[in-house]
Formats: structure tokens, sequence, C-alpha cells
């Protein structure tokens, strides 16, 4: 069996990996958000600061960047399945962790799911690229993204009202029973799925050198890497920003505000399978990829001028076309980084994972500054929305000769 195999040009949906690869990611995200959703009750039996709750999804995504780099490594030596059920015990450990009722345990508790967070969309490219038709492969990997959303959406939704009943600890507790179920479950395919890592446990693979050696040889992969950070970056600033300023600068009520964020969310996840599968049907991610990124960057300018003037439709017409557009980009994104990465596409897509959360981490801290030194938000919309807009159009230039 080959170390590598390659995408399949014909064959069937890959309904069984997509579906097991889609809920680890779920699993692991509903983990991450976990406390965050609860932070209100958390923050008064501890008798700490409720913000500090951002400081936990923060430290996932920042150990999620060096799990991100070694997950090839894991991935070639122990097999895709094998990892995406150390992913999902990391996640039942988190929830333990955090459940035991200290402040410590939290932090502690984002580090241990953290380490394994950034393999998610490895393992993903992994088990699912070679079992893709060509034709149908950024739908794949764009609906195999609807689990970050998707995650949140349970966190948010389905563990407040339990916590109101049974205490946020017996929560965080019974939410990790059916990930660990699942964890168990994925035993049964694993001898199958993993048969292909197994047979090239031997080679070599990952390592930063080796990262590095493809950054170099590849034009294309630098400039989609720096698409990723700048792009997922933009995105998370919509996040962190819109229910604060569309109360404090747009007149928009806790209530609305709130609502215009869950529109923001419900584009993104409806539009992710539409431009995967347009992607697919035009044979050019990078090209639909640099252009949603123009018109994340066009909206988060718009975004810029909010006011109490604004009509509160166009607020929320400009709120759903940069959900769909910024929301669009991760699944497209990592179909190119397995593209280009070729034979060693489980190393890109870490390589676009730790790109994607390094921007998580940087641009919506470097915003909030902005914000607190301007007192504006136009600052920050703007010149993110300008550097968006001039990474697009840098990604739309013709294919480089080198990759």
């Amino acid at each position: 069996m080959p170390a590598h195999p390659t995408t399949q040009p014909n064959g069937a949906f890959p309904f069984g990996p997509l579906a097991a690869t889609m809920s680890m990611q779920t699993a692991a995200t509903m983990a991450a958000y976990s406390v965050p959703s609860l932070a209100p009750v958390i923050a008064h039996d501890l008798r700490i600061d409720g913000a500090l709750s951002g400081y936990f999804v923060s430290l996932v995504y920042g150990v999620g960047i060096v799990s991100s780099l070694a997950a090839a490594n894991l991935i070639h030596r122990f097999g895709a399945v094998r990892v995406s059920q150390l992913v999902l015990l990391a996640a039942v450990c988190m929830l333990a962790i955090c459940a035991s009722g200290h402040a410590a345990a939290l932090a502690l508790g984002a580090v241990v799911l953290g380490m394994a967070y950034g393999a998610t969309a490895p393992v993903s490219a992994h088990l699912l690229v070679p079992r893709t038709p060509v034709s149908m492969l950024n739908l794949v990997l764009s609906v195999r993204q609807i689990g970050v959303p998707l995650g949140g959406v349970l966190a948010a939704l389905a563990l407040p009202p339990l916590a109101l009943n049974l205490g946020w600890q017996a929560t965080l507790l019974m939410s990790a029973v059916p990930i660990a179920l699942f964890m168990v479950c994925l035993q049964w395919p694993r001898r199958q799925w993993d048969a292909p890592a197994q047979a090239s446990a031997s080679a070599p693979h990952g390592g930063l050198a080796q990262l590095r050696g493809l950054l170099a040889s590849s034009a294309n992969l630098r400039r989609l890497t720096l698409a990723s950070f700048v792009f997922q970056g933009v995105q998370l600033c919509f996040v962190a920003f819109m229910t604060v300023q569309l109360t404090e600068r747009a007149g928009f009520g806790l209530i609305a505000a709130a609502q215009a964020l869950a529109l923001f969310q419900v584009t993104g996840v409806v539009s992710r399978p539409l431009w995967g599968a347009l992607a697919d049907r035009i044979g050019s991610a990078r090209g639909l990829l640099a252009a949603l990124g123009f018109v994340t960057g066009a909206a988060a300018i718009a975004a810029g001028f909010y006011s109490e003037h604004w009509p509160a439709a166009l607020v929320l017409v400009v709120t759903a076309i940069a959900g769909a557009s910024a929301n669009g980009t991760t699944g497209l994104a990592y179909a190119e980084f397995a593209r280009l990465g070729g034979p060693k596409r489980t190393e890109a897509t870490g390589l676009g994972s730790a790109a994607m959360f390094s921007g998580v981490l940087v641009l919506p801290s470097l915003g909030a500054t902005l914000v607190t030194a301007t007192g504006s938000y136009l600052p920050t919309f703007a010149g993110f929305g300008v550097l968006a807009m001039a990474t697009a159009v840098a990604l739309a230039r013709p294919t480089m000769a080198r990759g």
C-alpha cells in the first residue's frame, strides 16, 4: 500500500470518513467553547472575572499552533484515526480537569486540549483527501469545516440550560460522556482507515525543518499561508467586536446585537458547502478564496463606519455578507493546502492550521489595542480590511512556476 495515496479521480462520496472527522471537529470545538459558554456561572462560583474566559480560548489556540505543526509526525507514526482518538481523549481530559472546580484547573485544561486541538485539520486532510474524488474535494473539506461553528453553537445552546439545572461542574462531566463514547467507537474503522499511514510509519515526516522546506519551495504556499493568517484573523475580529460595537456605536440592543452575531455564524455555516461546491465546479479554490478574502476586506471597511445613523437592515446585510465571505474561507484554504502539499499534504495542512490559529491570536488582540488607543473601531476594521484586500490581490496573482 503506498505511503501517500493520491486523490482518487473517481469514486463514491466519503460519507464515513467525512462524518467521523466532522464529528471529531464538532466535539473538540464544543469542548473548547464550553468554558466561555458557562463563564458567568463559573466566574461566580470561583470568584474570578468572567472576562478571563477569553484567555481560555486563546490558550487553546496558542498551544494548538504547536500541535498543528507536530500533527504530521503523529499521524504518520500512529495513524489518523488514532490521533483523532487522542484529540477526543484530550477533550475528555480537559472537561474533567476544568470540572474539578479550581481556577488554575481552567488554564491547565486549556493547555491539555490545545496539545491535541491543532491536529484536527491535518487528521481530516489525511483521511479525506485520498478517499475523495477530485471533482468534490473542495466541497468535502468545506463540509468538514462546518464542525467548527456547529461545535460553538452546541456549546452555547446546550450547556447553559444544563448548568442551570445540574451545576456547571456536572454539565462539563456530562458533556464528556458522548465524546468518550465516540472515541471508543472510532476503534472499529481504525484498522481499515489507518492502514495507509501504518505502511509509512518508518519514513521521516514532519518537523520544523521540513515545514520550512515546504515554504521555501513554493511561493504559492507562502502566499496561501499569509492569506490564511489574515483571513482567519479578520474573521475573528468580527466575532470579537460585533456585539459590543453594535451596542455602543450602532444603537442596537443586546439581544439585537446577539442576533446579528448569530446571523454572521449562520451565514457561515450555510455558505461553506456552497463555496466548496462552486470551487469544484469552476476548478479554482485559490481564485474563489481570493475573491472571498477581498469581499471580507470590503465588509470589514464598511463595518468600521457603523453608527446609529445606519439603518438596522443595512447593518444586517453587511453582517450577512461578512459571515458568508469570512466564514467561507477555511475549507477552501485547507483544500488548497492539501493540493499544494502534494504527497506532503498532511504537513501542509498542519502548516495551514498553525497560520490560522496565529491569526486568531494576533489580529483580534492587535485590534483591541487599536480600539482602546483610538477610541474608534474605524482604524481597526479599515486597516484590517485593506490588509485582507491586499492579501487577496496577492493570492489571486497567476500561479508561479515553482508551486
